[in-house]
């Protein structure tokens, strides 16, 4: 089937809007629907309004309305209270929490263990990493099915230690994806985080769960800080970390300070990179024709061996399927809700004070006034030709604005070289009879997990 003219899952019960838009409430039940609290209508109309169980918000779809909110006025759009108890909990002071003069200091300080060259020096230690992980799928049964979901986390969680932690990644994968899975289990939340006397005592409670599932990560993250402190000049990504000085300041973070970034760095960066891969496989096993283009690009540029930083550039399909699969899948679907300090007006929408605002990714990245067959999988959308002129606001995985997620680029390389060597190894087919749907807790994964056959090319 074409990749352009194949479509993937639709939203159930959608049909084109009518003449004149109607607002209406009512959940959207689709298994493929992360989000079905959002009404229909938000994925027609730049902004609406919608009533809730714990008050109205307004959930902006529109690039433009995005961009007011992410940067135009981004200092009238705080995350609520709740939240930034929520991700003080799970991230210290790190840049995901900070706010402030705090977040632009460590923003400055952490640039450079981000910056291109840092970024390329990462990229050996990735390839080894894949080409270690490439025994398991070498040795699994012909015709018996691997959760590859669990294989990506696996997988990414090994390249995400040992670029942080150099030898020591092995011993702080097993204990992070422990940390991870507590912190992820202790995020739910329910209505009764909304009644006045209920929220603040669930909310203590939460917090002191999460400072003990954490307490065994950061024993070890101590231990090697202190290593580290002793002996400087290590080429891992704690050893920059404590190295960085703010660029104004000439300050450096404490270790409780890089305690946080690193937990942030291994929350935010594993998590959604994990989550990102396993749509990637799915999406190419529906899609033989892009598949056929991503191996034919792959065996042109690499032919047979393992990627080099310097080869990514020259992998554009590679990119594009996955930009596209992240626009279809977005990693993490909702961003944070923000509260208006004073009222706005957002795409001609009246924004009144103390309004919750929504901005989803999963909404703009399918939104059918601002893309094509956007239930469609058609990475040509991320051609240079195709992309010229689109608003940077309605393409947001990593979010937008000044708070861009600032290990975009650290992300995409890695995912670039995963999929580079393994799909020059393997094809992947969705297990028979499974169906797949959607399960969301921060991040959007495959509930149950994601059973595919997998086959050397």
């Amino acid at each position: 089937m074409d990749a352009r003219v194949s479509e993937g899952p639709r939203l159930a019960g959608w049909s084109p809007p009518p003449a004149k838009p109607v607002f209406r409430l009512g959940r959207i039940h689709d298994p493929q629907n992360p989000m079905p609290q959002i009404i229909q209508a938000a994925y027609e109309q730049p902004v609406v309004r919608q009533a809730s169980p714990v008050g109205a918000f307004y959930v902006v779809g529109d690039p433009e309305g995005v961009k007011r909110v992410f940067l135009d006025n981004v200092a009238n759009y705080p995350k609520t209270d709740m939240e930034r108890r929520l991700f003080g909990a799970i991230f210290g002071n790190g840049l995901l929490s900070s706010e402030g003069d705090t977040w632009r200091s460590h923003r400055r300080t952490m640039a450079p263990p981000f910056a291109p060259l840092s970024v390329a020096s990462y990229a050996p230690g990735m390839v080894r990493d894949v080409a270690d992980f490439q025994t398991c799928w070498d040795q699994a049964p012909a015709d018996e099915p691997v959760d590859v979901a669990r294989d990506m986390t696996r997988l990414t969680l090994q390249i995400i230690s040992r670029a942080v932690f150099s030898t020591d990644g092995a011993e702080l994968g097993e204990v992070m994806e422990r940390s991870i899975a507590g912190a992820m289990d202790a995020t739910r939340i329910g209505l009764a985080d909304f009644v006045p006397v209920l929220s603040g005592l669930r909310m203590a409670a939460r917090e002191k769960r999460i400072a003990e599932v954490f307490a065994e990560f950061d024993g070890v993250v101590a231990r090697l800080t202190t290593e580290r402190e002793h002996s400087p000049g290590g080429a891992d990504l704690l050893s920059r970390l404590i190295a960085a000085r703010d660029a104004e300041t000439g300050g450096g973070m404490t270790a409780q300070e890089v305690r946080d970034q690193v937990v942030t760095i291994f929350v935010a960066g594993h998590e959604t990179t994990a989550a990102a891969m396993a749509w990637i496989w799915y999406l190419l096993a529906q899609h033989p024709l892009a598949e056929a283009r991503l191996h034919a690009e792959l065996d042109a540029v690499l032919g047979g061996r393992a990627p080099a930083a310097e080869d990514l550039p020259n992998l554009g399909y590679t990119r594009m399927v996955i930009e596209e699969a992240m626009r279809l899948y977005p990693p993490a679907p909702g961003t944070s809700t923000r509260i208006a300090l004073q009222a706005d007006e957002i795409c001609g929408v009246k924004i009144p004070k103390g309004a919750m605002i929504c901005v989803a990714p999963w909404v703009t990245h399918r939104h059918r006034l601002y893309w094509d067959r956007p239930e469609a999988f058609e990475p040509e959308r991320f051609s240079k030709e195709n992309a010229a002129g689109r608003s940077r606001f309605a393409y947001i995985p990593f979010g937008a604005g000044p708070r861009v997620c600032i290990g975009a680029s650290l992300a995409m390389t890695e995912m670039l070289i995963v999929l580079a060597t393994l799909a020059q190894r393997y094809r992947l087919a969705l297990a028979p009879g499974h169906e797949v749907e959607l399960f969301h807790q921060v991040t959007v994964r495959p509930k149950g997990g994601l059973p595919m056959i997998v086959s050397r090319r």
